[in-house]
């Protein structure tokens, strides 16, 4: 399986310690190279910091075989990248938050999943508890509307119930 990430979902998992998760669905995560410096940047939080210097093997920085197109230009630079890196192996799965580029992976047929979506599946797979992880993610600067993290804490409730 070949799985592609931009920078947010690494430095979010990270943050709330359960970046593990990762290589459990997926095995191996490959980053251009630029998610990889926007992970070790200055104003990335010390301990994505950390964790990036100390990079487990199942993370792997793939250069592009050429510059992503001008039309993913609206983009920040890790996403642009990212997506184009997923385009260029014809990535399984792309890993990625920001609305914009989502929509742009997913316009592009890429199979979209974002942190929410990775830490939802840990939860079923019982390697998390859903309440305790939203609750450490709304503790960072990741945004997410209150009625989001409320229909994923019903369906959590729900999917206990019925275990």
């Amino acid at each position: 399986m070949i799985v592609v990430a931009d920078t947010s979902p690494i430095n979010y998992l990270v943050l709330i310690g359960h970046i593990e998760i990762l290589p459990y669905f997926y095995g191996r995560i490959l980053i251009p190279p630029i998610v990889w410096e926007e992970l070790q940047d200055a104003n990335t939080p010390e301990q994505v910091r950390f964790w990036i210097a100390r990079a487990p093997d199942w993370l792997e920085t793939r250069v592009l075989s050429q510059a992503p197109d001008a039309s993913l230009d609206f983009l920040d630079r890790g996403e642009r990248e990212a997506i184009a890196l997923a385009e260029q192996l014809g990535a399984d799965r792309m890993i990625v938050d920001e609305t914009l580029a989502r929509g742009e992976a997913q316009r592009r047929k890429l199979s979209v999943i974002g942190t929410l979506g990775v830490l939802r599946n840990a939860a079923r797979a019982g390697l998390l508890n859903l309440p305790e992880a939203l609750s450490e993610l709304q503790k960072t600067s990741f945004y997410v509307a209150p009625e989001l993290i409320r229909s994923l804490l019903e369906e959590d409730a729900s999917r206990l119930k019925k275990a």
